[in-house]
């Protein structure tokens, strides 16, 4: 019975979760109310619960992720100032037109996060050209979201071959490659990528003939038709930088993260400096530290309350039913289930690939197949309001509400990699020896 009324307040809580975010409650506020339905309804002792389990999620995320939050908001910030980030919109447009440079936002962000710069970097380095190419194109603002979470937290993060923690934690815990069920996993990762912008584009015409517009919020340095601007050449060479020493590895020696970003972000204001008042350079600084605890601490929030729900007794019997579900159907629902619980996919694949992965080699799949179907099943229901990267990159990073973004977001990182995933297992199950 108690484990019953646990279930019952656990599904309660992430309904009440969805529908504070959805209504644009402060977060704390909503992941505090949520953190006691799910003490109280699982017995856990509430004080605990706050104190040991929440504050656990909390400063963990904080500890691991606060440098790169703010090094990766001191490149945005660089790629404005400099006028980096203009230079690229208006080559864009320049190329594109003002039809398809939507494309170019979250085709940007998939190569860079394709090439190993995690989401959140991926965001922060392309937000300030999606907000050129978005008013030169005069799209509604409130899609950037949505632009920027598909590039980033789909069909690229999952592929195969990523340099990513989703395919670093299934190559890790069954001994397969990055590349493992590579044709399967490219068909629907590129079901994904054309879906994606076909809807993206039906939305944003629709959005149009509503009578949409881009309208600036307080804050955007849209600056001037006739600004003089560094070549767009020279403009592009921080985000090589940053790319190029986020994935140096020489014998022993990794570069860190934080440190390829932060390079990225000197060397925009080394290499434009004439484009850039260096007295303001401080206060620059500042702006771009406090914009990073308060987009870092409110996704640390999130992350607090699946500390608690992934300690709650109720979480363990969950797990243990996925365990038994049958075939790769069965992995598909069971990854989806615990990443969205999590609201993460790589805190998901974390906890499912070393409960699941095993269990279901064991049962006569192979080892490609469920490393690839565990990866494509992570980015769907992970990406649910909850999820830590979309309340940073929603309300954080492009200041928008869920209400009003939330919905295109959904389609573009939910229900389109679900579908992608449940092809791909679909291909999987009639065609298992593919390469």
């Amino acid at each position: 019975m108690s484990d019953m009324i646990g279930l019952i307040g656990l599904i309660a809580a992430f309904a009440l979760l969805m529908w504070m975010i959805m209504k644009g409650f402060n977060i704390y506020l909503t992941v505090f109310a949520c953190t006691l339905v799910v003490a109280l309804t699982s017995q856990m002792n509430v004080y605990e619960a706050y104190k040991v389990h929440f504050m656990t999620g909390f400063t963990n995320f904080f500890k691991n992720n606060f440098l790169i939050f703010l090094t990766g908001t001191l490149l945005a910030k660089a790629m404005d100032i400099t006028g980096a980030a203009k230079s690229i919109a208006k080559a864009i447009i320049k190329i594109m037109g003002t039809k398809w440079a939507f494309v170019s936002v979250p085709l940007a962000c998939a190569i860079l996060c394709y090439g190993g710069v995690t989401a959140f970097v991926c965001s922060f380095g392309v937000i300030s050209i999606a907000l050129q190419v978005w008013e030169a194109a005069d799209l509604p603002r409130r899609a950037i979201p949505g632009a920027l979470c598909f590039g980033c937290s789909t069909f690229a993060m999952i592929a195969p071959g990523a340099v990513q923690i989703h395919n670093n934690v299934p190559a890790t815990n069954l001994g397969t490659t990055y590349m493992a069920g590579a044709v399967n996993g490219f068909i629907s990762c590129g079901f994904m990528l054309i879906a994606g912008m076909i809807y993206l584009k039906f939305w944003l015409d629709r959005a149009k003939k509503r009578g949409e517009h881009f309208v600036a919020k307080e804050g955007d340095d849209m600056g001037s038709a006739d600004e003089v601007l560094p070549n767009p050449i020279v403009a592009l060479l921080p985000l090589v930088i940053t790319i190029i020493l986020v994935n140096l590895k020489v014998g022993s020696f990794s570069c860190p993260p934080e440190a390829g970003v932060l390079a990225g972000a000197v060397s925009a204001v080394l290499l434009m400096n004439k484009y850039v008042d260096m007295k303001s350079i401080p206060q620059v600084f500042a702006d771009a530290a406090a914009m990073a605890i308060v987009s870092c601490t409110n996704t640390c929030a999130v992350n607090g309350f699946g500390g608690v729900v992934s300690n709650s007794p109720v979480f363990s019997i969950i797990t243990n039913a996925v365990v038994g579900l049958p075939g790769l159907f069965g992995l598909l629902i069971g990854t989806n289930i615990i990443c969205g619980i999590c609201g993460s996919a790589s805190g998901g694949l974390g906890i499912a690939v070393p409960i699941l992965g095993p269990a279901y080699v064991n049962a006569g799949i192979s080892p490609a197949a469920v490393h690839r179907v565990m990866a494509l099943s992570s980015s769907a229901l992970d990406s649910l309001p909850h999820n830590g990267y979309i309340v940073t990159v929603t309300n954080g990073l492009c200041r928008e509400t869920h209400k009003d973004s939330y919905g295109l977001t959904f389609v573009l990182t939910v229900v389109i990699p679900f579908i992608g995933a449940l092809i791909g297992t679909v291909l999987f199950t009639v065609f298992p020896n593919l390469p």
